[in-house]
């Protein structure tokens, strides 16, 4: 099993039951040892990346609260060269970040050439957060669509690498998580008021996510959907995608430099 990108409105399936794995994708030693595999030929392909210097990545995690996106960074990327790779977060914007336009700090973090850049969460908070707690009128946030799409068309016709995923949740499981983070004391720090807030908007959040991936999911950036109760699975098909990304790039080392062929280390 793979991820196929979301190419119309059909291929968006938000139902509960579409956030678990169906099939003969289980956990299991299987599993794990398919995971390890990704795992390293995003870290062989990694090396080829960094020298061949034409390209960069960039990683688009978004999802609701507990759908893994932490998870997905410690284990996909477990084997990657830190110097090549760099995470970055959104959170609420800073006064500083408030005074400009919403890609503004967004821009700042888009990966260089050779390296892997890593959104966990990303500017659609600035049409998700909007919209579903009405900060902002409809026509501000409904053009951000086209907004965002060219500037992503901008950033791929400059050599970045688009991939998004949206790691799609089931209410029950993200009761569990959350539940997990209030009960067990070394995760209480990642558990806010606001998630409960958040779930109990479930249904808006659902519209809004569907939209996104039906107006924003391009030839040049595609949307995947990412069936992530189970957190093996998860990190198996995200693994993949990824490393079937970078495959494709066609990525070459760099030939010798003509000055220093020949030359002898003495």
């Amino acid at each position: 099993m793979k991820l196929e990108p979301v190419r119309n409105k059909r291929s968006i399936r938000l139902a509960d039951k579409d956030a678990r794995v169906h099939g003969s994708l289980k956990s299991g030693d299987a599993l794990e040892k398919a995971t390890e595999k990704q795992v390293e030929r995003i870290s062989d392909l990694q090396r080829v990346f960094y020298a061949d210097a034409r390209h960069a990545l960039l990683i688009v995690l978004q999802g609701r609260d507990a759908s893994g996106k932490d998870g997905t960074i410690r284990k996909v990327f477990s084997a990657v060269n830190p110097q090549g790779c760099a995470v970055s977060s959104f959170g609420v914007p800073s006064d500083l970040e408030q005074r400009h336009d919403y890609l503004w700090r967004v821009h700042q973090q888009i990966p260089a050439r050779r390296m892997i850049g890593i959104f966990n969460r990303s500017h659609y908070e600035d049409i998700l957060v909007p919209r579903v707690h009405d900060l902002l009128p409809k026509k501000v946030w409904t053009r951000r669509y086209d907004e965002i799409n060219e500037f992503e068309r901008m950033l791929t016709n400059n050599g970045v690498t688009i991939v998004k995923f949206m790691l799609h949740i089931s209410r029950d499981e993200q009761r569990e998580r959350l539940t997990e983070r209030l009960t067990d004391s070394e995760k209480n720090w990642k558990f806010r008021k606001g998630d409960l807030d958040d779930r109990e908007r479930w249904e808006d959040f659902t519209k809004a996510y569907r939209d996104i991936l039906k107006q924003t999911s391009t030839d040049h950036a595609p949307w995947y959907i990412v069936p992530a109760d189970d957190k093996d699975a998860r990190n198996y098909l995200i693994a993949r995608t990824i490393a079937d990304t970078m495959a494709g790039l066609h990525l070459r080392y760099p030939k010798a430099d003509p000055s220093i062929v020949g030359v002898e280390v003495k």
